[in-house]
């Protein structure tokens, strides 16, 4: 027989113990459990080197929010970029790039239509409600490992929805960044990179001044105000980040 490797991802104990006996009580489910993001990457990275790697990830939505905060809400002018940190989608985020073998699917308190939207483009393959049947949750569990994706019918619409305004969002942002010269472009991945004006000169090998000239040009371009916002956008458009680590290997082999 074929087991399921499951991982329930649930920092609160009592439901995560719950669910993972009720998964356990199937003769072909193998269930661990994870009470935060950190220990949840534990355990995928603990099950690649035993050779025995997870198959499903059931994670909740709001894993580690805070108490009377709101999930998923972002600062102000941070446009539609990755989620907090401390939200179970970025959970799903991350492990879609570490493990992209495992399927993740979100377990949620409500139905939130642009949150389950973000749940998907972060690479989840489904957006369950958390009182579910159990026999719902097994039929889903089944169905992502077919490459299903499992939505309830309610919020079919809502997504799709949120989705296509996403994807106009995108549009607009990448005719933006395509209106940057190759060098404002550079500039623009140190910006995202999180370097400031000082660490972006030192690496482009440009005198401050000339930095500040390009990111003044690259914020006028892009039509934003400030750099919060001009990363936010092009994180939109798919820009990603200057390549740190391997810049210091590069110099590193220049020196030797």
């Amino acid at each position: 027989m074929v087991r399921i490797r499951v991982l329930v991802v649930d920092d609160h104990r009592i439901f995560a113990e719950s669910l993972a006996a009720a998964l356990a009580a199937e003769p072909d489910v193998e269930v661990s459990a994870a009470g935060s993001g950190p220990a949840a990457l534990r355990c995928l990275e603990r099950a690649v080197a035993e050779g025995r790697r997870f198959d499903v990830m059931l994670v909740d939505a709001d894993l580690g929010a805070v108490a009377g905060s709101v999930p998923g809400q972002r600062e102000p002018g941070s446009g539609s970029g990755p989620p907090p940190a401390s939200d179970g989608i970025a959970l799903v985020a991350g492990v879609r790039v570490s493990h992209p073998g495992v399927r993740s699917v979100v377990l949620a308190e409500r139905d939130d239509p642009r949150r389950a939207a973000l749940a998907l483009q972060a690479g989840a393959s489904g957006w369950v409600a958390k009182d579910c049947s159990l026999s719902r949750l097994l039929a889903v569990i089944r169905g992502v490992l077919r490459e299903e994706t499992h939505l309830p019918p309610a919020l079919l619409t809502g997504v799709l929805r949120e989705l296509t305004a996403a994807r106009k969002h995108r549009t607009d942002s990448e005719r933006l960044v395509e209106s940057l010269t190759p060098r404002e472009h550079e500039v623009l991945r140190c910006m995202v990179a999180g370097l400031g004006r000082k660490d972006v000169a030192a690496r482009l090998f440009l005198s401050p001044h000339t930095v500040r000239t390009h990111m003044q040009n690259v914020l006028g371009k892009l039509g934003v105000h400030s750099t919060l916002a001009a990363v936010a956008l092009a994180r939109r458009a798919g820009v990603r980040p200057a390549d740190l680590a391997g810049d210091v290997v590069e110099r590193s082999g220049q020196l030797a």
